[in-house]
C-alpha cells in the first residue's frame, strides 16, 4: 500500500476550453477551481490550460499536453490531478493510468465539498445518494486507485470499504437511501405545509455560493450561525423568525448555496431541500457585489430557479459587500438594495424592503369589528400586518385595515 503525504494534498488543475466556453467565463470558472479545490483542503501548485474544440474522446486532453501534465505531476510531486472538465469512466482510467495519480473531475471535487459540509442526517444521505450515483460507473476504474491511495480529496462521504464492494451492493444502497430519503422528504414536506398555511411570511435566503446569505441570515434574525468565507460553508437548510416594526411574522430560511453548472445528481439528490425554495412568499437574491464575476454568477441563479420551477416568486436582489465593490460596479436587477451585512443602518434598509415587497406580494383587506368581538380584534392584531386600528364613536365599532398572507385555503380573518 502506497502511503500518502501527511497533510494537504498538493494539486494539479486541467482545465480544457472547449468551444462551450467564452474566454472571461473559463477564466473565472478555472479561477472557481482553484477556490473549491482550497475548500476542499487542497494545495493548488499549477493551474494548466488547453483549448480544444471538443475534449479528446479517449484522454481528455491530447497526447502531448497529457505528457507534458505526467512531466509537470513528477517534478512538482502533485498528489492529485483535477480536471475542470466531466470526465467519463474511461477517459479518468486512462488518464490516472498515464500520470500514476489520482485523477477526479469538478463535479467529484464537489461532491467531496458537500460530503465534508453535511451535518444533518438529511444531508449526509443526500450527499451519499449523489456520491454513490456519481462512482456506481466508476467503480471499476477507480475503486481500486481509491484504495491504494488511502483516502484524501475526492474520497470523502460514502467510505473506502463501501466504494470497493460490487455493484450489486451498491445499487442496494442507493435503493435504500432514497428510501430513507422518502420518509425524510414527508416529515420536511409537512413542516414546510405548516408554515405555508401558518401566519408567518416566509423569506427564502437564495444565491450563489459564498455571497454572504448566512451572514445576513445572522444579521436579520440576530441569532448565531455558522459564516465562513468559503465555498458551500452551508448546506443544511436553515430557518430563524424575526421581527419587523415590530411584528414577529416573518421566517427567514438560508439554503445551500448555487454554482455554475450544479452536477444533476446533487440537484436530483438535494431535490426536497431545493423544493423549500418554491413555496416562499419572497426570495432574496444575494449577490457578491465585489466579485468580478457576479453577473454570471446572477444568471446562474436566475437559471437554476427557473430550472427548480421558483422563478414566479417575488425576488428582491440583494447585492451584498458593498464596501468593497469599485465605482464601475452598478445594479441591474430590479428591485434591489446594496448593503454591507456587516453595517446595522444597510441591515434596517433591507428589512424595511423585505416589508414593502412582502406588502406588495400580499392581501389587503379592511374589516369592522365590533366591541365585544376582542378576541377577533386580538387574532387579527397577532395573525395580519395591522396598518391601522381606529375606533368610530358614531358606530360603535373598530375598523381595522392590514395586510395578510395570501393562501390557498382562506381563514376567518
Amino acid at each position: 500500500m502506497i502511503e500518502t503525504s501527511k497533510g494537504p494534498e498538493r494539486v494539479l488543475i486541467v482545465g480544457i476550453q472547449t468551444e462551450a466556453y467564452q474566454d472571461d467565463r473559463f477564466i473565472e470558472l478555472i479561477s472557481e477551481m482553484e477556490s473549491l479545490t482550497q475548500t476542499a483542503e487542497g494545495i493548488v501548485i499549477k493551474t494548466i490550460i488547453q483549448k480544444l474544440p471538443r475534449l479528446n474522446h479517449h484522454s481528455a486532453v491530447g497526447s502531448g499536453k497529457l505528457e507534458e501534465i505526467r512531466l509537470y505531476v513528477e517534478s512538482d510531486a502533485i498528489d492529485l490531478v483535477i480536471f475542470f472538465n466531466s470526465l467519463s469512466p474511461s477517459m479518468n482510467k486512462v488518464i490516472e493510468a498515464e500520470l500514476g495519480v489520482k485523477v477526479i473531475d469538478r463535479v467529484q471535487l464537489i461532491l467531496d465539498i458537500f460530503a465534508m459540509r453535511a451535518k444533518s442526517r438529511e444531508g449526509k444521505l443526500q450527499v451519499g445518494l449523489a456520491q454513490y450515483q456519481y462512482l456506481l460507473p466508476r467503480i471499476g476504474g477507480q475503486g481500486k486507485s481509491l484504495s491504494r491511495l488511502g483516502g484524501g480529496i475526492g474520497t470523502r462521504g460514502p467510505g473506502e470499504t463501501q466504494l470497493e464492494t460490487d455493484r450489486r451492493h451498491i445499487r442496494s444502497r442507493i435503493n435504500q437511501i432514497k428510501k430513507e430519503l422518502k420518509e425524510v422528504a414527508q416529515h420536511r414536506k409537512r413542516t414546510r405545509e405548516n408554515r405555508y398555511n401558518g401566519r408567518e411570511f416566509n423569506i427564502g435566503l437564495v444565491g450563489y455560493t459564498n455571497a454572504g446569505k448566512s451572514t445576513i441570515l445572522s444579521r436579520i434574525t440576530e441569532s448565531e450561525t455558522f459564516v465562513q468565507n468559503q465555498l458551500f460553508a452551508t448546506l443544511d437548510p436553515l430557518t430563524r423568525q424575526f421581527s419587523i416594526h415590530g411584528h414577529p411574522m416573518f421566517t427567514l430560511t438560508d439554503t445551500v448555496g448555487f454554482i455554475e453548472e450544479l452536477p444533476t445528481q446533487l440537484i436530483e439528490s438535494f431535490k426536497s431541500t431545493l423544493e423549500e425554495i418554491r413555496y416562499m412568499d419572497v426570495l432574496l437574491h444575494v449577490v457578491d457585489a465585489s466579485n468580478p464575476a457576479h453577473l454570471m454568477h446572477e444568471e446562474t441563479v436566475n437559471r437554476i430557479l427557473k430550472d427548480i420551477e421558483a422563478d414566479h416568486i417575488p425576488v428582491l436582489t440583494v447585492y451584498n459587500k458593498k464596501d468593497m465593490i469599485d465605482e464601475s460596479f452598478v445594479a441591474i436587477q430590479k428591485p434591489n438594495i446594496t448593503i454591507s451585512a456587516l453595517n446595522n443602518k444597510d441591515i434596517e434598509e433591507l428589512k424595511e424592503a423585505i416589508w414593502n415587497l412582502c406588502i406588495q406580494s400580499a392581501e389587503a383587506y379592511s374589516v369592522k369589528v365590533l366591541p365585544e368581538e376582542a378576541d377577533l380584534l386580538s387574532l387579527y392584531q397577532q395573525k395580519t400586518l395591522v396598518k391601522s386600528l381606529e375606533f368610530d364613536e358614531e358606530n360603535q365599532y373598530y375598523r381595522v385595515s392590514g395586510y395578510r398572507r395570501k393562501q390557498n385555503d382562506k381563514n376567518d380573518i
